[in-house]
């Protein structure tokens, strides 16, 4: 049953628009299992729920809202044996090491291809797992023990019980796009005194939401320089952010490590001041004794040179 819910997404191509015989059919092969079986397999759970879940009266064959339903139903199965399996990883594996980082996602995409292929490569017995959660969640989760460690920007804002460890910077610009009465042709990188800074942050905005750590950060800009805020749109995502405002549907402020990875296309980017926004990478971790392997990470985390910045 989680077989066939697994292919959900391509439904159509497992179940074809013929008839529903040859459907069956194509279904059974797509799923490497017989025909037969199949088809006892969905009366078994049409009889057990006492409904259809597939219509078949109408082509392309769909799901029925009760078949959504248990398709639902089956994810949320599949997802919690998957966190068991997580949760038990010690315990089924007792001679591997688990460490467990919180990470903001659009952080992690940077940093951690920066530290954990070495780290991987001197520590083979060690497994990664990842949590990918907003700053606060992922401070709160550390503090409560189920972390081994967190990476984020900004230590300032930390718990001072936990053990803190810099490890980089990056530089942050304004977005703007060419729709923008700011936007100068032909030029990317401007200089920092090149725009008056206050008069372009009274363009539209386009932030990422308030629980991210970009955003508690250009909060404090905007405190600093007295300005209100004009948000035309917030996203959970600083690459969904940042990825509108090069499209011309506001500016935005973001980090060089999430601007490299745009597809190219005409912008300007204007550098802020470090005196105005300086953000720090940094691994934390609860004070006292720690295991070899999550040491050796913090050594790998703080020797390498994350340094994200554009051009």
């Amino acid at each position: 049953e989680e077989r066939a819910a697994h292919h959900h997404d391509h439904f159509h191509s497992i179940f074809p628009d013929t008839n529903w015989k040859s459907a069956v059919e194509h279904g059974a092969k797509k799923l490497y299992i017989s025909q037969p079986y199949l088809t006892q397999l969905i009366g078994r759970i049409e009889k057990k729920l006492g409904t259809k879940i597939i219509n078949r009266d109408e082509r392309p064959y769909t799901l029925t809202p009760a078949g959504l339903i248990y398709y639902q139903y089956l994810e949320n199965v599949s997802y919690n044996k998957q966190q068991l399996g997580r949760k038990l990883e010690a315990y089924t594996h007792p001679d591997q090491q688990i460490i467990k980082i919180g990470i903001l996602e659009s952080l992690g995409t940077y940093l951690l291809p920066e530290i954990l292929p070495q780290f991987l490569q001197e520590n083979p017995n060690v497994k990664i797992q990842l949590f990918e959660n907003f700053p606060r969640e992922n401070e709160r989760r550390l503090l409560n023990g189920e972390l081994d460690c967190y990476i984020g920007q900004t230590p300032e804002a930390l718990d001072s019980s936990l053990d803190v460890v810099a490890g980089g910077e990056e530089r942050y610009y304004v977005v703007i796009s060419p729709v923008s009465p700011y936007y100068q042709a032909g030029k990317f990188i401007l200089n920092s005194d090149e725009l008056d800074l206050k008069e372009v942050l009274q363009e539209p905005l386009v932030l990422s939401s308030p629980g991210s750590a970009i955003r508690h950060q250009v909060n404090g800009l905007f405190q600093r320089l007295r300005l209100e805020k004009n948000i035309v749109m917030e996203s959970n995502s600083i690459i969904t952010a940042t990825n509108l405002a090069i499209h011309g549907v506001g500016i935005t402020i973001s980090s060089a490590s999430i601007i490299r990875r745009m597809e190219q296309t005409p912008i300007n980017l204007l550098p802020l001041d470090r005196k105005l926004m300086d953000v720090v990478f940094f691994i934390a971790s609860k004070s006292g004794e720690k295991s070899p392997a999550l040491e050796n990470l913090i050594s790998i985390f703080q020797t390498t040179h994350l340094q994200a910045k554009i051009g």
